[in-house]
């Protein structure tokens, strides 16, 4: 972990960071995670990496 940040993002993480539902926000880590998973990545329920969330959001490049 890089300065201090969370290896992952929960759905009510995700929630506060794009103003959106809770249940919005599962949806969003669901496709996320599906996403990793067509590319052989594990996933793991209700979180989702956040370099990778980062990237899918803010347009950061992610190495993984």
């Amino acid at each position: 972990m890089e300065n201090g940040k969370k290896m992952y993002v929960t759905a009510e993480e995700a929630t506060e960071m794009l103003g959106v539902s809770t249940g919005y926000a599962y949806k969003i880590i669901r496709g996320l995670n599906e996403e990793l998973k067509a590319k052989g990545y594990r996933t793991i329920c209700g979180k989702v990496p956040t370099k990778y969330f980062e990237e899918k959001f803010y347009g950061l490049t992610v190495a993984m």
